[in-house]
């Protein structure tokens, strides 16, 4: 009897579709809503450590930074990070406890600070066993107390005057982006007595003008003449009693430095160290190329100076405020003398031309030297290597010469350890052709540092701003501390 009545209660059940479809409804509905609140815990979840991971990199990276610059001291360290955790994590999903600094640890062997921060998640849907689960992030940055030279040459040609027709004040946007970098640079000199970064500029169109440092750096080549239609382009002997091209300087600017064979000398050796040209010594002084004319005649010399090497942020600012565009791109002799700013071997020169203490010697366990490589254009003009009576601006000669010259120079840098960056401003406009600016491209790319997953080293800016970004960014990561977790 009662199993009948359970066949029969079930048969009755089956056939109320209704009943049937309502606990299936409700079930489906409950697995939808449990799936949907699942889904929001995650995701939860996942905001909650990405929150903590981006505050705990920026609190590790801004105190190895302070620790670098000698802004705060050890014990100093984990208020800081704390201060930062609490000013950037988004506790939108936190519970009331928000986070907790579970260690920080700073290691001085190998110069990084590492902290462990963890955070409980206050879900929205809690389910079964998940209610407030812990996150936890690692982060670590590392810290310096290297020295940063910074040499930064800038393109002051023609083509980067004011042009009405676009609309475009080309100089105007890099004495703007110039000034902005040598702020941020000087920014890390917390002691002025004691600066970790100096900056050098090195403006340049036909040639660099050298300043002070001409009177003793620079050989003024000899002009041809009916008397002697061949002069030598070598400095006189060592054991001459006087140079003669001290008494007929024309000016202070300079071009290449030269071999004996006429072509480019590529080494940053200083103004007194000694050649052999066959048969008498001589001082490997830098050349003022006999050409350096106008195509009118006129003697040309860029009136902006070069700046060694100097915390001076005054200094700076008013030599780039000066800058006015005339000239073509001589971009390898202007690369040449950014060289010569970062090599130990012109310190001499450079103090005794009372232009500072001169850059540190090599060592990249204790300076960074960084060149910033900026133009507008195809380097067009070279000198050196250039047989007399051939075009030597802007012809096709002298455009293959420079670029050459400027990538042999280039590779030397990098050779010696300095990372090199560098910027093409406008190189897209319409008065450059399709040929012109794929050199132009080539060569700042050839010039550039190898990338890495952190650091990118070739920029090209369109605009004034692009221009005053891209150097904002390599000024950032001239001080970068990479994240090692």
């Amino acid at each position: 009897m009662a199993k009948s009545w359970m066949r029969e209660t079930a048969a009755r059940f089956g056939r109320d579709e209704d009943g049937n479809f309502a606990i299936v409804m409700a079930f489906g509905l409950t697995m939808i809503t449990m799936a949907a609140g699942f889904g929001i815990n995650v995701v939860q979840s996942y905001q909650v450590k990405m929150s903590l991971r981006d505050a705990m990199d920026a609190a590790v990276t801004s105190t190895a930074r302070d620790l670098t610059t000698g802004a705060i001291s050890e014990k100093d360290a984990k208020p800081l990070v704390l201060a930062f955790l609490n000013s950037n994590s988004d506790t939108r999903f936190m519970t009331k406890d928000s986070f907790t600094l579970e260690k920080l640890v700073i290691d001085r062997t190998a110069k990084t600070v590492e902290g462990t921060a963890s955070a409980n998640v206050d879900l929205l849907f809690p389910l079964f066993a998940m209610n407030n689960p812990k996150v936890s992030v690692t982060s670590a940055a590392v810290y310096s107390d290297k020295k940063v030279e910074i040499a930064m040459m800038l393109d002051i040609t023609g083509s980067m005057g004011e042009d009405r027709r676009r609309r475009t004040n080309k100089i105007g946007d890099l004495r703007t982006a110039a000034s902005n970098a040598v702020k941020l640079a000087m920014e890390q000199n917390l002691d002025a007595a004691k600066p970790r970064v100096r900056v050098a500029l090195v403006p340049y169109a036909d040639a660099v003008n050298a300043g002070a440092l001409a009177e003793d750096a620079v050989f003024v080549e000899e002009e041809p003449s009916s008397a002697n239609p061949n002069p030598s382009d070598l400095p006189p002997p060592t054991d001459a009693p006087i140079l003669a091209s001290v008494a007929k300087r024309i000016d202070t600017c300079a071009t290449e430095r030269k071999l004996a064979n006429g072509n480019p000398d590529y080494s940053d050796d200083g103004p007194s160290a000694e050649r052999w040209n066959g048969s008498k010594r001589y001082q490997a002084k830098v050349n003022r190329d006999d050409r350096l004319t106008r195509y009118d005649g006129i003697r040309f010399c860029p009136t902006a100076k070069l700046v060694p090497l100097t915390a001076d942020k005054d200094r700076l600012l008013a030599s780039i405020a000066g800058y006015t565009a005339d000239g073509v791109t001589a971009g390898a002799v202007g690369i040449q003398w950014t060289y010569y700013m970062l090599s130990g071997k012109w310190r001499d020169a450079i103090s005794d031309a009372g232009q500072g203490a001169g850059p540190a010697d090599s060592n990249t366990k204790k300076v960074s030297k960084v060149a910033i490589l900026m133009t507008d254009g195809q380097f067009n003009t070279a000198y050196a290597g250039i047989k007399r009576g051939t075009v030597v601006r802007v012809g096709d000669a002298a455009a293959r010469k420079s670029r050459g010259n400027a990538e042999s120079l280039c590779d030397n840098m990098k050779g010696d350890g300095i990372e090199v960056y560098t910027i093409g401003f406008d190189l897209n406009n319409a008065s450059m052709s399709a040929t012109e600016r794929d050199q132009a491209k080539a060569v700042l790319k050839d010039c550039a540092s190898s990338d890495n997953s952190k650091v990118k080293h070739y920029f090209e800016a369109s605009t004034g701003e692009e221009l005053d970004a891209a150097f904002k960014e390599i000024i950032r990561n001239t001080e970068r501390l990479a994240l090692t977790k």
